[in-house]
């Protein structure tokens, strides 16, 4: 036996390395309760903490270590459940499963009263892929506790997972006998059975509850769902009518249904379906929606993918754009109204919505790219430039994407006389699509303005033309490098074709004119620059051509 004074002096020293446990500080309270030990080797709590503190290591011996301290504190104390279940979760971390539901099985031997760890036990069956055991053990929870969700729902998986379907039917039966009124219980017994591709046994299990709780909003959302499912779509619809004239009912639900038939709605639309009563069903749901809660966010987030699939473009600009007016931090809300409003032309409100979404989303290629083509078409050529290279730098791993930046930044570079940089771009975007028509055509044009490169331009500007001979830019390209090389003969028949077809504007006749007089057929030439006079094409060096009838 021990003295009275040396198991006090035992019981400060563990206090003290409680405290330093309780800050975290396992170091010094490792160090305290060792101490501890020596004064009182007999101490079984002191074993347990030392575990305790050896079970907060990573290394595998610090396992070892807990579970040697863990095993001799229940040497010393065979009554103290704490200690069991601590031994429980060392073995489970060691993955030593039948030592850690052992430890388990002897508490609940030993000590009346924690039936309620049964679940527990089960659990680590499950770890270690039991299933049988585990099934056993909430068979026992059952009997000793009740039926309830934990043991029923966790059978219910067992027993799918053994493809025992009707059996484990029975078991969410069972649990919705127990509690009829519980909501849940019924939703996740019809979402199971869906899940099986058995829709049609799922619905009869809702349209009961609702018979008796006709305020159960989302067993009507469910009920609705499994009725479309399953091709019944009148039921659904009446549904889905009564769901959204009912302020009981969430709006995060109502928008996901609204959601699911815009699905469907860009479906038809890829299929080149219509479906008028569809359309018209839809769009008077979101009437219904926008006037109950106008000011949501996820409201006119959604409205807004209902016009776009409906190609109702202006209508969904402006859900977009109310949208983010009352705090959609969506990213994609802001790419489609930055993407509407540049397919409307309007670069002013690209630009300040695109500065706006930076602020919220500084690191989307995007939302730069879009900013860029903007400036690009107000022709800010410098700001353009700047953003299109930021946005290239956050699209590294897009080609396709690279590869448009880069011929932007072409025409950027071009326009601001910056040549190299220019040429660059382009050389850029050729190397990820060497057939990229739009590259190739511009690219050839302002080297033949700037009179170098010309057999490159040459090369380039016959290739798209080759691929693309009813084009009337294209071929006005062609014979304008071909004109620069002073092959006047070959532009004259290049382009000739342009009056072939509808396509032929001022350029193309001012452009045929100068090779006319070239090739020293002056009066042909005045004639050919008063038609591009007279579509539009007054300007004071064509004035000057007629008029002294020669080039400048």
């Amino acid at each position: 036996m021990f003295s009275s004074a040396r198991i006090a002096e035992a019981e400060r020293i563990f206090t003290e390395g409680e405290k330093y446990f309780i800050l975290e500080d396992y170091t010094k309270a490792l160090f305290y309760f060792q101490q501890a030990l020596e004064y009182n080797p007999t101490n079984a709590t002191v074993f347990y903490k030392i575990a305790e503190v050896f079970l907060k290591g990573s290394k595998e011996e610090d396992l070892i270590r807990a579970a040697q301290n863990i095993e001799n504190a229940l040497k010393l104390e065979r009554k103290n459940k704490y200690f069991y279940l601590l031994a429980s979760r060392i073995y489970a971390n060691q993955r030593l499963f039948d030592k850690s539901s052992q430890a388990l099985e002897t508490m609940m031997s030993e000590i009346k009263g924690t039936e309620e760890y049964l679940y527990e036990l089960a659990a680590i069956y499950l770890q270690d892929n039991e299933l049988d055991e585990a099934f056993k053990v909430y068979n026992r929870a059952e009997s000793s506790l009740g039926i309830n969700e934990l043991s029923s729902l966790q059978k219910q998986r067992i027993l799918f997972v053994k493809g025992k379907v009707n059996e484990a039917i029975a078991e969410g039966d069972k649990l919705i006998q127990a509690y009829p009124d519980e909501e849940r219980f019924v939703l996740a017994q019809a979402e199971i059975l869906a899940q099986q591709n058995q829709a049609l046994r799922g619905i009869p299990y809702l349209e009961k509850f609702i018979a008796g709780h006709p305020d159960s909003g989302s067993a009507k959302v469910l009920l609705a769902g499994l009725y479309r499912d399953s091709g019944q779509e009148q039921k659904s619809r009446e549904y889905v009518m009564q769901i959204f004239d009912d302020p009981q009912v969430e709006t995060s639900s109502k928008v996901l249904m609204l959601g699911t038939y815009n699905a469907i709605l860009s479906q038809n639309k890829s299929r080149k379906l219509k479906n008028v009563e569809l359309e018209n069903f839809v769009l008077n749901l979101f009437k219904k929606l926008k006037t109950y809660t106008p000011d949501d966010p996820d409201v006119r987030l959604v409205g807004g993918d209902l016009f776009l699939a409906l190609e109702k473009n202006e209508e969904a600009r402006g859900e977009y754009l109310s949208a983010v007016r009352h705090g959609a931090n969506s990213f994609e809300a802001w790419q489609n109204l930055l993407f509407l409003e540049m397919q409307a032309g309007l670069a002013d409100s690209v630009i300040v919505h695109s500065e706006e979404a930076l602020e919220l989303f500084p690191n989307q290629a995007m939302i730069y790219y879009f900013n860029g083509i903007a400036h690009l078409r107000k022709k800010e050529y410098r700001e353009a430039a700047n953003t299109l290279e930021q946005s290239k730098k956050l699209t590294a791993n897009n080609l396709n994407l690279q590869d448009e930046i880069n011929s932007m930044l072409g025409d950027a570079y071009n326009a601001m006389k910056d040549y190299e940089k220019s040429d660059k771009a382009y050389e850029d975007a050729l190397a990820v699509n060497p057939n990229n028509e739009y590259v190739l055509n511009n690219y050839s044009y302002y080297l033949s303005i700037r009179k170098v490169n010309l057999e490159k331009a040459e090369r380039m500007s016959a290739q798209v033309v080759k691929s693309h001979p009813e084009n009337a830019s294209y071929i006005d390209t062609y014979a304008w490098v071909l004109y620069q090389m002073g092959k006047y003969k070959e532009a004259k028949k290049v382009m000739e074709k342009v009056f072939t077809s509808e396509q032929a504007n001022a350029v193309h006749y001012e452009h045929y004119g100068d090779i006319l007089y070239q090739l020293g057929d002056i009066d042909e030439a005045v004639a050919q620059w008063q038609k591009a006079k007279s579509l539009n094409g007054n300007n004071e060096v064509l004035n000057k051509k007629i008029s002294n009838r020669k080039i400048y």
